[in-house]
């Protein structure tokens, strides 16, 4: 099936290039939700999630600059880079501040968003996000894969020896499966529109560049995360942090220290799932983030 499938209206914008957006459509008296995907994700990442927020809310997707369906023609794909893209995406295509809703990578660049622009961010709901963590936890793969990712000419070698050895099928059941999904829980619509933005990619190698900074830059974050913890310690906006106490990218042990260095937050963790809850779990994602979004929203209210 064809992305043409997406469910919602896409649109490509100029965000100092293009810009690939989904519109869910949605509720158009409630708050602006913005789907913010992560390292090598894209807006399929959000199909199964967006259409269970829209009778509440006002809900887009974007591909971030060198994913999806925004090709990184010279842009970097830096998580800087990308913090001020999505920064000019909501001061120009939003217009008012907006609930971040951001996985993994997103996550990360929600939040340093939300620490350098408070005036465009609302709300954050953090879906396994990116965070600094006990290194002993990590995944062994995990750990392998991206130790070789970060070390100039071997990660380009792993990302071309990929491409060229696994067809995009097996590429995009691997992903899953490393994420915590198994690839027959899927729609098989959704699977078929996953493949397919792998095979209609039209600059490979400037994707694969892009993966790779993008990769970098995040683990430099998390190397030294000072500004990092700043930028979180500065967020006076309400925050849903969700975890799955399955994940082999973050750690649990790491969510529930950030949980506990920030009791304001609301923090539930889910059995049973990895790191992508939003594909694996969407219903009960959709719920606590409804949930949530209604009790903020209470909080807001006129007395």
């Amino acid at each position: 099936m064809s992305a043409s499938s997406t469910p919602g209206t896409t649109r490509t914008v100029d965000l100092g290039g293009p810009v690939h957006v989904v519109d869910f459509g949605g509720n158009p008296d409630g708050p602006a939700v913005v789907l913010v995907h992560g390292l090598g994700g894209s807006h399929l990442n959000w199909d199964l999630l967006a259409p269970r927020l829209t009778g509440a809310a006002r809900v887009v997707a974007l591909d971030l600059p060198g994913f999806g369906r925004s090709e990184p023609g010279e842009r970097t794909a830096s998580v800087r880079a990308n913090v001020a893209a999505l920064a000019r995406f909501l001061e120009q295509e939003v217009g008012e501040p907006a609930v971040l809703v951001g996985n993994s990578m997103g996550g990360m660049i929600s939040i340093l968003l939300t620490g350098e622009r408070p005036d465009l961010v609302s709300g954050l709901v953090l879906l396994d996000p990116a965070i600094p963590g006990p290194r002993r936890a990590l995944d062994p793969l995990v750990a392998l894969t991206f130790a070789l990712y970060a070390v100039p000419l071997v990660g380009e070698r792993v990302m071309r020896r990929n491409r060229t050895r696994q067809s995009a099928t097996a590429r995009v059941h691997q992903t899953l499966r490393l994420v915590g999904v198994d690839p027959a829980s899927l729609p098989a619509d959704l699977l078929d529109r996953s493949v397919s933005l792998v095979e209609e990619r039209e600059d490979v190698e400037g994707m694969d560049r892009a993966f790779l900074a993008a990769a970098r830059s995040l683990l430099r974050v998390l190397v030294d995360p000072r500004r990092y913890r700043r930028a979180m310690r500065s967020i006076a906006v309400p925050v849903l942090l969700v975890q799955g106490d399955r994940d082999r990218l973050v750690p649990v042990a790491a969510a529930r220290a950030i949980a506990a260095q920030h009791p304001a937050w609301t923090y539930v963790e889910l059995p049973g799932v990895g790191h992508v809850p939003m594909l694996q779990v969407p219903e009960r994602v959709a719920d606590e983030v409804l949930a949530w979004l209604t009790v903020t929203a209470a909080a807001d209210a006129p007395a």
